[in-house]
Protein backbone atom coordinates (compact mmCIF):
# COMPACT_ATOMS: atom_id res chain seq x y z
CA UNK A 1 0.00 0.00 0.00
CA UNK A 2 1.88 2.61 -1.48
CA UNK A 3 0.30 5.29 1.47
CA UNK A 4 1.49 2.71 4.92
CA UNK A 5 4.84 4.40 5.39
CA UNK A 6 3.28 7.90 5.38
CA UNK A 7 0.74 6.25 8.00
CA UNK A 8 3.44 4.88 10.31
CA UNK A 9 5.34 8.40 10.06
CA UNK A 10 2.66 10.12 11.38
CA UNK A 11 1.41 7.59 13.64
CA UNK A 12 4.80 8.41 15.12
CA UNK A 13 4.43 12.04 15.01
CA UNK A 14 0.98 12.12 16.42
CA UNK A 15 -0.48 13.43 13.64
CA UNK A 16 -3.72 11.68 13.20
CA UNK A 17 -6.68 11.94 10.79
CA UNK A 18 -10.17 11.45 12.87
CA UNK A 19 -10.78 8.19 10.99
CA UNK A 20 -8.65 5.54 8.82
CA UNK A 21 -11.10 2.87 7.13
CA UNK A 22 -8.69 0.51 5.26
CA UNK A 23 -9.78 -1.67 2.49
CA UNK A 24 -8.31 -3.93 -0.26
CA UNK A 25 -7.54 -7.82 -1.05
CA UNK A 26 -4.45 -7.16 0.88
CA UNK A 27 -4.25 -7.89 4.31
CA UNK A 28 -0.80 -7.74 5.33
CA UNK A 29 -0.57 -3.67 4.63
CA UNK A 30 -3.63 -3.02 6.94
CA UNK A 31 -2.19 -5.91 9.62
CA UNK A 32 1.06 -3.51 9.82
CA UNK A 33 -0.96 -0.24 10.15
CA UNK A 34 -3.31 -1.76 12.85
CA UNK A 35 -0.61 -3.10 15.27
CA UNK A 36 1.08 0.56 15.25
CA UNK A 37 -2.24 1.79 15.85
CA UNK A 38 -2.41 -0.30 18.45
CA UNK A 39 0.83 -0.02 20.00
CA UNK A 40 1.89 3.41 19.27
CA UNK A 41 -1.01 6.00 19.95
CA UNK A 42 -1.44 5.52 23.28
CA UNK A 43 0.56 4.97 26.19
CA UNK A 44 0.00 2.00 27.89
CA UNK A 45 -1.58 3.33 31.33
CA UNK A 46 -4.16 4.72 28.82
CA UNK A 47 -5.05 1.68 27.04
CA UNK A 48 -7.07 0.27 29.14
CA UNK A 49 -9.28 3.00 29.38
CA UNK A 50 -9.00 4.40 26.26
CA UNK A 51 -8.50 1.76 23.91
CA UNK A 52 -11.06 -0.60 22.51
CA UNK A 53 -10.65 -3.47 20.00
CA UNK A 54 -14.16 -4.99 18.34
CA UNK A 55 -13.88 -7.87 15.43
CA UNK A 56 -16.36 -7.36 12.91
CA UNK A 57 -19.08 -10.65 13.87
CA UNK A 58 -19.63 -9.41 17.44
CA UNK A 59 -20.40 -5.83 16.70
CA UNK A 60 -22.44 -3.14 14.73
CA UNK A 61 -20.72 0.33 12.98
CA UNK A 62 -24.12 1.67 14.82
CA UNK A 63 -22.70 0.39 18.34
CA UNK A 64 -18.96 1.26 17.65
CA UNK A 65 -19.96 4.29 16.33
CA UNK A 66 -22.09 5.24 19.54
CA UNK A 67 -18.91 4.75 21.74
CA UNK A 68 -16.58 6.57 19.10
CA UNK A 69 -19.01 9.77 20.05
CA UNK A 70 -18.05 9.30 23.69
CA UNK A 71 -15.68 11.66 25.52
CA UNK A 72 -12.37 9.94 26.49
CA UNK A 73 -11.71 8.69 30.29
CA UNK A 74 -8.55 10.84 31.97
CA UNK A 75 -6.96 11.71 28.71
CA UNK A 76 -7.20 13.34 25.72
CA UNK A 77 -7.92 10.63 22.74
CA UNK A 78 -9.46 6.93 23.03
CA UNK A 79 -9.01 4.66 20.06
CA UNK A 80 -11.53 2.70 18.61
CA UNK A 81 -10.03 -0.32 16.33
CA UNK A 82 -12.69 -2.23 14.15
CA UNK A 83 -11.02 -5.62 12.67
CA UNK A 84 -12.64 -8.22 10.26
CA UNK A 85 -15.14 -4.86 9.53
CA UNK A 86 -16.21 -7.13 6.18
CA UNK A 87 -18.01 -9.14 8.60
CA UNK A 88 -20.42 -6.54 9.62
CA UNK A 89 -23.78 -6.57 7.59
CA UNK A 90 -23.85 -3.17 5.42
CA UNK A 91 -27.35 -2.59 5.78
CA UNK A 92 -29.06 0.40 4.88
CA UNK A 93 -29.42 1.88 8.40
CA UNK A 94 -25.85 0.67 8.89
CA UNK A 95 -24.13 2.85 5.74
CA UNK A 96 -26.14 5.99 7.42
CA UNK A 97 -25.00 5.70 10.70
CA UNK A 98 -21.72 5.36 9.26
CA UNK A 99 -22.08 8.30 6.82
CA UNK A 100 -23.66 10.28 9.45
CA UNK A 101 -20.40 9.60 11.38
CA UNK A 102 -18.10 10.58 8.48
CA UNK A 103 -19.55 13.51 7.91
CA UNK A 104 -18.42 14.74 11.37
CA UNK A 105 -16.51 12.10 13.77
CA UNK A 106 -15.42 13.49 17.19
CA UNK A 107 -12.13 15.10 17.51
CA UNK A 108 -11.31 13.18 20.64
CA UNK A 109 -11.73 10.05 18.77
CA UNK A 110 -9.27 7.87 16.35
CA UNK A 111 -11.46 5.79 15.15
CA UNK A 112 -9.75 2.37 12.53
CA UNK A 113 -11.04 0.49 10.83
CA UNK A 114 -10.02 -2.55 8.54
CA UNK A 115 -12.15 -3.87 5.66
CA UNK A 116 -10.55 -6.85 4.26
CA UNK A 117 -10.23 -9.01 1.59
CA UNK A 118 -12.66 -6.74 -0.56
CA UNK A 119 -13.09 -3.63 -1.63
CA UNK A 120 -15.83 -1.35 -0.29
CA UNK A 121 -18.36 0.11 -2.45
CA UNK A 122 -17.32 2.89 -3.82
CA UNK A 123 -21.36 4.36 -4.84
CA UNK A 124 -21.69 4.12 -0.84
CA UNK A 125 -22.22 7.67 0.10
CA UNK A 126 -19.95 7.16 3.10
CA UNK A 127 -17.26 6.01 0.68
CA UNK A 128 -17.57 9.19 -1.09
CA UNK A 129 -16.74 11.40 1.75
CA UNK A 130 -14.21 9.02 3.30
CA UNK A 131 -12.56 9.45 -0.40
CA UNK A 132 -12.95 13.25 -0.73
CA UNK A 133 -11.52 13.77 3.03
CA UNK A 134 -8.72 11.17 2.22
CA UNK A 135 -9.15 9.19 4.84
CA UNK A 136 -9.56 5.92 2.78
CA UNK A 137 -6.86 3.70 2.12
CA UNK A 138 -6.80 1.17 -0.59
CA UNK A 139 -4.85 -2.21 0.14
CA UNK A 140 -4.15 -3.82 -3.38
CA UNK A 141 -2.49 -7.04 -3.50
CA UNK A 142 1.34 -7.50 -5.10
CA UNK A 143 1.36 -8.51 -9.05
CA UNK A 144 3.43 -11.49 -9.52
CA UNK A 145 5.83 -9.87 -11.38
CA UNK A 146 6.39 -7.09 -8.75
CA UNK A 147 7.09 -9.82 -6.21
CA UNK A 148 10.97 -9.91 -6.19
CA UNK A 149 11.28 -5.69 -6.05
CA UNK A 150 8.95 -5.63 -2.74
CA UNK A 151 10.90 -8.68 -1.27
CA UNK A 152 14.32 -6.52 -2.55
CA UNK A 153 12.82 -3.53 -0.62
CA UNK A 154 12.02 -5.52 2.45
CA UNK A 155 15.46 -6.44 2.70
CA UNK A 156 16.92 -3.61 2.83
CA UNK A 157 14.24 -1.94 4.97
CA UNK A 158 15.18 -4.92 7.76
CA UNK A 159 19.22 -3.82 7.73
CA UNK A 160 19.71 -7.14 5.50
CA UNK A 161 21.92 -7.91 2.40
CA UNK A 162 21.38 -10.44 0.30
CA UNK A 163 23.06 -11.99 -3.36
CA UNK A 164 21.13 -10.05 -6.17
CA UNK A 165 19.14 -13.78 -7.23
CA UNK A 166 17.84 -13.94 -3.41
CA UNK A 167 14.27 -11.57 -4.03
CA UNK A 168 13.83 -13.79 -7.52
CA UNK A 169 14.20 -17.52 -5.41
CA UNK A 170 12.52 -15.91 -2.38
CA UNK A 171 9.52 -14.79 -4.72
CA UNK A 172 9.79 -18.22 -6.07
CA UNK A 173 9.02 -20.10 -3.67
CA UNK A 174 7.41 -17.88 -1.43
CA UNK A 175 4.46 -16.63 -3.49
CA UNK A 176 2.48 -13.56 -2.94
CA UNK A 177 1.55 -14.26 0.71
CA UNK A 178 3.69 -11.45 2.01
CA UNK A 179 2.94 -12.21 5.75
CA UNK A 180 4.53 -15.07 4.89
CA UNK A 181 7.35 -13.95 3.34
CA UNK A 182 8.09 -10.62 6.07
CA UNK A 183 7.79 -13.77 8.86
CA UNK A 184 10.27 -15.63 6.81
CA UNK A 185 12.50 -12.35 6.63
CA UNK A 186 12.48 -11.67 10.29
CA UNK A 187 13.58 -15.22 11.17
CA UNK A 188 16.52 -14.71 8.35
CA UNK A 189 17.47 -11.46 10.23
CA UNK A 190 17.94 -13.28 13.89
CA UNK A 191 20.06 -15.86 12.63
CA UNK A 192 22.28 -14.20 10.13
CA UNK A 193 25.47 -12.22 12.10
CA UNK A 194 25.79 -8.56 11.29
CA UNK A 195 27.17 -7.90 7.83
CA UNK A 196 26.26 -11.77 6.50
CA UNK A 197 25.37 -12.12 3.51
CA UNK A 198 22.01 -13.64 2.53
CA UNK A 199 23.17 -16.75 0.11
CA UNK A 200 21.31 -19.76 -1.02
CA UNK A 201 22.84 -21.86 1.04
CA UNK A 202 21.50 -19.81 4.17
CA UNK A 203 17.98 -20.20 2.23
CA UNK A 204 18.21 -23.77 1.92
CA UNK A 205 18.98 -24.53 5.61
CA UNK A 206 16.94 -22.23 6.94
CA UNK A 207 13.81 -21.95 4.48
CA UNK A 208 13.88 -25.25 2.99
CA UNK A 209 14.43 -23.96 -0.78
CA UNK A 210 16.85 -25.91 -2.88
CA UNK A 211 19.87 -23.87 -4.46
CA UNK A 212 19.99 -26.57 -7.33
CA UNK A 213 16.61 -26.73 -8.09
CA UNK A 214 14.89 -23.67 -8.63
CA UNK A 215 13.96 -21.02 -11.29
CA UNK A 216 16.97 -19.39 -11.49
CA UNK A 217 19.08 -22.39 -11.83
CA UNK A 218 16.41 -23.18 -14.58
CA UNK A 219 16.85 -19.77 -16.21
CA UNK A 220 20.73 -20.33 -16.01
CA UNK A 221 20.38 -23.84 -17.29
CA UNK A 222 18.12 -22.56 -20.32
CA UNK A 223 20.42 -19.93 -21.18
CA UNK A 224 23.48 -22.12 -21.31
CA UNK A 225 20.86 -24.68 -23.47
CA UNK A 226 22.19 -27.26 -21.07
CA UNK A 227 19.31 -30.37 -21.37
CA UNK A 228 20.30 -32.28 -18.63
CA UNK A 229 20.64 -30.08 -16.42
CA UNK A 230 17.38 -27.57 -17.74
CA UNK A 231 15.31 -30.70 -17.49
CA UNK A 232 16.69 -32.17 -14.38
CA UNK A 233 15.58 -28.89 -12.85
CA UNK A 234 12.39 -29.18 -14.44
CA UNK A 235 11.28 -32.33 -13.10
CA UNK A 236 12.45 -31.34 -9.35
CA UNK A 237 10.21 -27.97 -9.50
CA UNK A 238 7.43 -29.90 -11.56
CA UNK A 239 6.84 -32.50 -8.43
CA UNK A 240 7.39 -30.07 -5.82
CA UNK A 241 4.26 -28.18 -4.29
CA UNK A 242 6.66 -25.07 -3.38
CA UNK A 243 7.23 -24.38 -6.92
CA UNK A 244 4.74 -22.26 -9.32
CA UNK A 245 3.95 -22.44 -12.52
CA UNK A 246 2.73 -19.19 -13.05
CA UNK A 247 5.59 -17.94 -11.02
CA UNK A 248 8.12 -19.85 -13.47
CA UNK A 249 6.41 -18.22 -16.49
CA UNK A 250 6.65 -14.93 -15.03
CA UNK A 251 10.59 -15.18 -14.49
CA UNK A 252 11.49 -16.59 -17.62
CA UNK A 253 9.07 -13.99 -19.38
CA UNK A 254 11.57 -11.14 -17.63
CA UNK A 255 14.09 -13.08 -18.90
CA UNK A 256 13.61 -13.18 -22.61
CA UNK A 257 11.84 -9.32 -22.37
CA UNK A 258 16.12 -8.77 -20.95
CA UNK A 259 17.38 -10.44 -23.13
CA UNK A 260 15.89 -8.89 -26.03
CA UNK A 261 17.03 -5.48 -24.67
CA UNK A 262 20.49 -6.76 -24.37
CA UNK A 263 20.44 -8.10 -28.28
CA UNK A 264 18.99 -4.77 -28.88
CA UNK A 265 21.91 -2.45 -26.94
CA UNK A 266 24.94 -4.38 -28.00
CA UNK A 267 27.80 -2.18 -28.01
CA UNK A 268 26.61 0.04 -24.89
CA UNK A 269 28.05 0.68 -21.38
CA UNK A 270 27.57 -2.48 -19.32
CA UNK A 271 25.98 0.75 -17.12
CA UNK A 272 23.44 1.40 -19.93
CA UNK A 273 22.51 -1.90 -20.17
CA UNK A 274 21.70 -2.95 -16.06
CA UNK A 275 19.77 0.43 -16.13
CA UNK A 276 17.84 -0.12 -19.38
CA UNK A 277 17.51 -3.66 -18.06
CA UNK A 278 16.30 -2.79 -14.92
CA UNK A 279 18.77 -5.36 -13.20
CA UNK A 280 22.25 -5.57 -11.41
CA UNK A 281 25.73 -5.35 -13.46
CA UNK A 282 26.29 -8.59 -11.77
CA UNK A 283 23.75 -10.60 -13.92
CA UNK A 284 25.51 -9.12 -17.61
CA UNK A 285 27.58 -12.16 -17.75
CA UNK A 286 24.25 -14.70 -17.57
CA UNK A 287 22.43 -12.68 -20.72
CA UNK A 288 26.03 -12.15 -22.20
CA UNK A 289 26.42 -16.30 -22.67
CA UNK A 290 22.47 -16.72 -23.29
CA UNK A 291 22.87 -14.31 -26.57
CA UNK A 292 25.04 -17.04 -27.68
CA UNK A 293 22.48 -19.56 -28.32
CA UNK A 294 19.20 -17.13 -28.31
CA UNK A 295 18.95 -14.49 -31.21
CA UNK A 296 16.53 -11.79 -31.34
CA UNK A 297 14.07 -13.87 -33.58
CA UNK A 298 14.87 -16.87 -30.77
CA UNK A 299 13.76 -14.66 -27.78
CA UNK A 300 10.19 -13.28 -29.39
CA UNK A 301 9.76 -17.13 -29.88
CA UNK A 302 10.77 -17.97 -26.80
CA UNK A 303 8.29 -15.61 -25.18
CA UNK A 304 5.33 -16.90 -27.53
CA UNK A 305 6.12 -20.15 -26.61
CA UNK A 306 6.00 -18.99 -22.50
CA UNK A 307 2.07 -17.24 -23.84
CA UNK A 308 1.34 -20.21 -25.10
CA UNK A 309 1.99 -22.48 -21.94
CA UNK A 310 0.53 -19.68 -19.66
CA UNK A 311 -2.64 -20.34 -22.01
CA UNK A 312 -3.02 -24.10 -21.62
CA UNK A 313 -2.44 -23.90 -17.90
CA UNK A 314 -5.62 -21.52 -17.77
CA UNK A 315 -6.78 -24.35 -19.75
CA UNK A 316 -6.94 -23.49 -23.35
CA UNK A 317 -5.57 -25.86 -25.66
CA UNK A 318 -4.64 -28.91 -23.25
CA UNK A 319 -6.75 -31.18 -21.36
CA UNK A 320 -5.87 -33.32 -18.52
CA UNK A 321 -2.07 -31.60 -18.29
CA UNK A 322 -0.53 -31.15 -14.79
CA UNK A 323 1.89 -28.33 -14.31
CA UNK A 324 4.80 -31.09 -14.51
CA UNK A 325 3.64 -31.64 -18.30
CA UNK A 326 3.32 -27.99 -19.23
CA UNK A 327 6.75 -27.34 -17.32
CA UNK A 328 8.50 -30.09 -19.37
CA UNK A 329 6.64 -29.14 -22.74
CA UNK A 330 8.12 -25.47 -22.23
CA UNK A 331 11.63 -26.47 -21.08
CA UNK A 332 11.72 -28.94 -24.38
CA UNK A 333 10.59 -26.37 -26.70
CA UNK A 334 12.81 -23.50 -25.68
CA UNK A 335 15.59 -25.84 -25.50
CA UNK A 336 14.83 -26.78 -28.93
CA UNK A 337 13.58 -23.30 -29.87
CA UNK A 338 14.49 -23.76 -33.50
CA UNK A 339 12.11 -26.74 -34.37
CA UNK A 340 8.94 -24.99 -33.04
CA UNK A 341 6.56 -22.21 -35.59
CA UNK A 342 4.14 -20.69 -32.53
CA UNK A 343 1.18 -18.74 -32.73
CA UNK A 344 1.82 -15.60 -31.62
Amino acid sequence: MKELDLILKNIKNKELLPIYFFHGEEPFFMDVALKSFENDVLEEDEKAFNQTVVYGKDTTFSEVLSLARQFPMMGDKQVIIIKEAQDITLTDPESKALLAYVENPAESTLLVIAYKYKKVDARKAFAKILTKKKMIFLSEKIRDYNIAKWIDGEIKAIGLKAKPNIPTLLGEYLGTDLSRISNELQKLKMILKEGELLDEKIIETNIGISKDFNVFELIKALGKKDEINAFKIAHYMGKSKTHTLVMTIGNLYNFFSNLIIFQTMKGESPQNQAAAMGIAPFFLTQFADASRFYSLKHCTRAISILREIDLKSKGLGAINMTDNDLLTELVYKILHIDQYKVKV
